[in-house]
């Protein structure tokens, strides 16, 4: 009997309900739960097939009308179907043991996909008790055992987790059921350069659970009207900086994306999710990166217009389909200028990269009912620049030109600027070179190789590095080394220079005009005569030259530098589980390149902990969204996931502005 059982272990459900009703111990082992992978599959014959005949005749004589008359008060399970399934069990009687396992592997996927269909068969009306579902994410992956048995079970499940152990069999059925079982040669594995295949770790609680993100508040409690009571009333704001993932771009480099189900890296599912993250959080600007210029223009443009956002879109140059998108609430904002940047310059090599940014000058609008009371405009700029780890070169005049971008948008009448926030993907990592020279002000880059700049990858150990030359672009670029444009440092004139008629007159008989052109042809009458000097007019009339000179700009040696003040509003570390902050997962490795970087006071105290050169000036940071460590993402499968669809994790900041009267 016991062989009898370990043969028939992974007949179907449904049969198992129908047919070995009478035996106990002849019963095969039935899971409650329909979303047990492979099993329901016909078993092979044996030699022991004259036992097997003896058991069906016992049915046909004790419990064959019971049996039928139960199968057909199923749901989805019909007379013919058992009628069907015992003419099956019956035919190939003649089969031998030597059966070969070819045969037998595609007879078993063959029942396994007929019994997909079947929903839970009715285990209450045979008195057990089912097994209550486990509520779980759709795609929740779960450790499964190596049996080759399986190979072809290895498919992301959908729905709840389940797996019974069995007394006779120790193997563990793992995985649950698709909807749609794939072959074995499309199972999906996580094969990832240089690391072995992920096998994510078991999962306990939801997804939503493992990605909980907390929210740290830095200010006091507000009113109802978005300004915060303290020293004085604020206009307080939200702000979301996220690289979406262009759709063409993943499907470019799909290779890093093999750790994701196709039905999650689908656009449609992805758009759904993405807007349901900007709805929940509700920021009041919105900066996106990573935007396809068709998804924009047919479906998050108008999305976003219907949740009240005013948007403005700058697409790559060249042939690139992406770009940057910058939206903001005019119910919270007046726009007062909008500034396209483009890193792109013909016949400059370091600057032949198609990248693009936007900074727009946005000034709040505070309630009615404060009276006359004036807040300051806000610079809102956002990019993403290069990513090739090896041109740090390209990275920091793409920058250069950002910065001296906003210099001009910010700039105030007395010189100064408003308050300023940078933010985007810029694909380098904290305490790198570009990193600190926008939170310092100041880079020595002469000499230092290429790659050194984003901190992205090593590349120390190649014999040819490129390195940084001084000056790092070209006096053409029109930009200083203090990331400033040329124009922008140019002393005013006190008044302009008027050419009228009277003016022009005085240089009708000027000396010049007296002498004859080298060339011309004599003419009798024409060009042999000479002007006469009028009564009175001087020899030589003093001539004032009207050009403009042009301001020298000593260029420093191997120095940059801009004069914005700005401090990150993130630590780029989680003092609570001692791991670093999170962004991006390429390749399953963890980093940060996304940034949100904001204008603030310079720091009169050296011993700040929290390396900070900055503290908190107009612009004032009240709370921000709390990133993951690496370790978190890995429990989730890494990124994008079925409830983040973008392989970078979205920034969300809180700011508030300082209230005057006038």
């Amino acid at each position: 009997m016991l062989r009898i059982r370990r043969r028939l272990d992974l007949s179907f459900e449904a049969l198992s309900d129908a047919f070995f009703t009478c035996r106990k111990n002849v019963l095969l082992a039935k899971s409650s739960s329909p979303q047990v992978e492979g099993s329901f599959a016909m078993a092979p014959r044996g030699p022991d097939q004259e036992e097997c005949e003896g058991l069906l005749q016992q049915w046909r004589e004790e419990g064959s009308s019971q049996v039928l008359s139960t199968v057909n008060e199923g749901p989805l399970v019909d007379k013919g179907l058992a009628q069907s399934s015992l003419a099956l069990l019956m035919d190939n009687s003649g089969e031998q043991a030597a059966a070969s396992e070819d045969k037998w592997s595609s007879r078993q996927l063959s029942d396994l996909r007929a019994a997909e269909n079947l929903e839970e068969p009715f285990a209450g009306e045979l008195g057990e008790d089912p097994l209550s579902e486990v509520e779980g994410p759709m795609w929740a992956a779960v450790p499964m055992q190596t049996d080759p048995q399986y190979a072809d079970c290895a498919v992301l499940p959908m729905g709840g987790l389940a797996a019974e152990q069995w007394e006779e069999d120790p193997a563990v059925v793992a995985w649950s059921i698709a909807p749609k079982p794939m072959p074995q040669e499309e199972a999906l594995i996580w094969p990832f350069e240089g690391l072995e295949q992920l096998q994510p770790p078991q999962m306990e609680i939801p997804y939503h659970e493992i990605l909980w993100r907390e929210w740290e508040d830095f200010s006091a409690q507000s009113d109802a009207q978005g300004l915060e009571a303290g020293d004085g009333p604020q206009f307080q704001f939200t702000l979301m900086s996220y690289n979406i993932l262009a759709q063409d771009l993943m499907q470019q480099s799909s290779e890093l994306y093999l750790h994701c189900h196709p039905d999650i890296l689908n656009w449609n599912y992805r758009f759904a999710n993405l807007m349901q993250e900007f709805q929940h959080w509700d920021p009041d600007i919105l900066c996106l990166q990573e935007v396809q210029e068709d998804h924009y223009w047919e479906q998050l443009e108008p999305s976003l217009r219907m949740m009240g956002f005013t948007c403005f879109y700058k697409r790559r140059t060249g042939c690139k389909t992406d770009g940057c998108a910058v939206c903001y609430k005019p119910t919270r904002f007046r726009l007062l200028c909008a500034s396209p940047v483009e890193y792109f310059r013909p016949g400059l090599e370091l600057l032949n990269r198609d990248n693009v940014g936007l900074v727009l000058l946005l000034q709040p609008l505070v309630p009615e009912g404060l009276g006359q009371v004036s807040v300051a405009p806000l610079c809102v700029a956002n990019t993403h620049v290069l990513y090739n780890p090896r041109r740090g070169d390209v990275k920091l005049a793409q920058m250069a030109i950002l910065l001296a971008e906003v210099d001009k948008v910010a700039r105030l009448s007395d010189g100064s600027h408003c308050p300023i926030i940078l933010c985007g993907d810029l694909n380098s990592v904290p305490e790198s070179p570009l990193y600190n020279f926008i939170r310092d002000g100041e880079l020595q880059y002469h000499g230092m190789p290429a790659w050194k700049v984003s901190g992205q990858e090593d590349f120390s150990h190649q014999l040819y590095q490129r390195k940084l030359q001084a000056p790092l672009w070209p006096s053409s670029l029109g930009i200083t080394d203090c990331c400033q444009y040329v124009t922008s440092c140019r002393p005013k004139r006190a008044e302009r220079r008027k050419y009228g008629r009277d003016f022009l007159l005085r240089f009708r008989f000027c000396s010049i005009a007296c002498q004859r052109p080298v060339g011309l042809v004599l003419m009798e009458g024409v060009t042999d005569t000479k002007p006469e000097r009028p009564a009175g007019w001087a020899e030589a009339v003093l001539e004032e030259d009207a050009r403009e000179p042009e301001p020298a700009f000593p260029r420093t040696i191997g120095t940059i530098q801009h004069c914005l003040h700005l401090t990150s509003v993130y630590t780029h570390f989680l003092p609570q589980h001692g791991r670093p902050e999170v962004t991006t997962m390429p390749l399953g490795l963890g980093t940060t390149v996304d940034y949100i970087f904001f204008s603030a006071e310079s720091s009169e105290d050296e011993n700040r902990t929290d390396r900070r050169l900055y503290q908190d000036g107009t612009l004032k940071l009240l709370g921000r969204l709390s990133l993951l460590s690496e370790e978190i993402l890995w429990a989730a499968n890494g990124l994008p996931n079925p409830f983040c669809s973008s392989d970078h994790l979205c920034l969300l900041a809180s700011f508030g502005m300082e209230v005057t009267a006038p």
